[in-house]
């Protein structure tokens, strides 16, 4: 089997893919090139730089392409319709750049309450600036996250236990299992000192009503994606001091390339700060990351495994459809199951999944199907009467 890694990976998780025995290439491969290629590849990893759009995938689709893996947690770089569309399963890697996030967030929080990008640049220009730039410490402020996932709910950890801030948030999925206060979107930006967005997704999560909900005296962190905040809404709120200032590493348009020209017409303020989405970039997010998405991949590719899949169940259980388990005991040798998936079939019994192991050292195997009818007594007196099956039980 063979990988392309697209926007690069880590040398760990290469190397857990060549553990593995799955093959990896990592030339850098244009649109064009890209369509021409990949059926070529069983699957492929990106970052956020290379667009996975339908007609890649249906390229894909037309040859052995059986799985796109995003190194990260968001995968708007995806058509994860068009992929749905030609069965290709999609998968993310949610976890390797939680603490990353969490802690870029906090460090923002930290520099824009306490103006320190303000005050390295007035030194930087051989100005000694102290009274100017007065800060607020973070200690016993009200947090609010809009976007309780997973960051969030770690910058909570990191806020709660070491600034004793109260932590109130508002996710359309509350966490029964959290420290946090959950309560209206709307109570979360008229109480908070902090407001930070941990959504992700394309839509506008801050705009001019919700700027105008927040106090004066707070401060909007976004470390999410650009396309949340309202940047023309955020830049008259800065400016006319209807919130007290931002901090933002993500951007409604950002540069493609390394050296690039930032523009951004809230560089023209002062009460704003600005990081080059940084999120994930710590050596030891991308380590992790990289095993982590490899390892997923991996295990589709080897296993049929669907963790971390986003355009298909991770377990039977989330599809929320009804189940029956049926368990057969049964020698280990061909036509086992042709002769069990024929009986289920002629009696319209859909069969959801297979799961099955060997028991033993003797040449038998225990299968449990996973089926969406129950199954009756007369159908288990017809399964067991196939050849080399040993017991049936529901």
């Amino acid at each position: 089997m063979k990988v392309l890694l697209n926007d690069g990976l880590e040398k760990e998780g290469i190397r857990l893919f060549e553990e593995s025995g799955i093959e990896t290439d990592t030339r850098k491969r244009d649109l064009n090139a890209l369509i021409a290629d990949i059926g070529q590849f069983d699957a492929l990893i990106v970052r956020s730089a290379t667009k996975v759009t339908r007609e890649v995938l249906e390229a894909g689709a037309k040859g052995k392409l059986k799985i796109v893996g995003r190194a990260g947690v968001g995968y708007d770089n995806i058509d994860v319709s068009a992929a749905s569309d030609f069965g290709i399963v999609v998968k993310s890697a949610p976890y390797g750049n939680t603490n990353a996030v969490a802690e870029l967030t906090i460090c923002l929080m930290l520099s824009i309450s306490r103006n320190v990008p303000q005050a390295y640049q007035s030194l930087k220009n051989g100005v000694w600036m102290k009274g100017k730039f007065k800060g607020t410490e973070l200690a016993y402020k009200t947090l609010g996250i809009l976007g309780c996932g997973k960051i969030g709910q770690r910058v909570a950890e990191i806020a709660r236990r070491g600034f004793d801030m109260e932590v109130i948030g508002y996710d359309i999925k509350a966490c029964a299992e959290s420290s946090i206060k959950f309560t209206s979107k709307e109570e979360v930006l008229t109480k908070a000192d902090f407001v930070s967005i941990h959504t992700g997704g394309n839509e506008v999560i801050v705009g001019e009503k919700e700027l105008a909900l927040m106090k004066p005296t707070a401060y909007l962190i976004n470390t999410s994606r650009g396309s949340n905040v309202d940047e023309r809404a955020l830049y008259h709120a800065l400016k006319n001091g209807r919130i007290a200032g931002a901090a933002l590493d993500v951007y409604q348009e950002e540069p493609k390339t390394e050296g690039s020209e930032f523009r951004n017409r809230l560089t023209e303020l002062d009460n704003v700060i600005f990081s080059s989405h940084l999120g994930a970039s710590t050596v030891e997010a991308q380590r992790e990351t990289s095993v982590e998405i490899a390892r997923v991949v991996a295990a589709y590719l080897l296993g049929g495994d669907f963790t971390s899949a986003v355009n298909a169940g991770e377990s039977i259980e989330l599809e929320e459809k009804p189940v029956y388990t049926l368990f057969i005991h049964h020698r280990d040798v061909p036509g086992v199951f042709a002769n069990i998936d024929k009986v289920l079939a002629d009696n319209d019994i859909n069969i959801r999944a297979n799961y099955s192991r060997q028991i033993g050292k003797s040449g038998y195997a225990i299968s449990v199907y996973v089926v969406h009818q129950k199954v009756g007594p007369e159908i288990i007196k017809t399964l067991k009467r196939i050849e080399n099956v040993c017991s049936v039980r529901v």
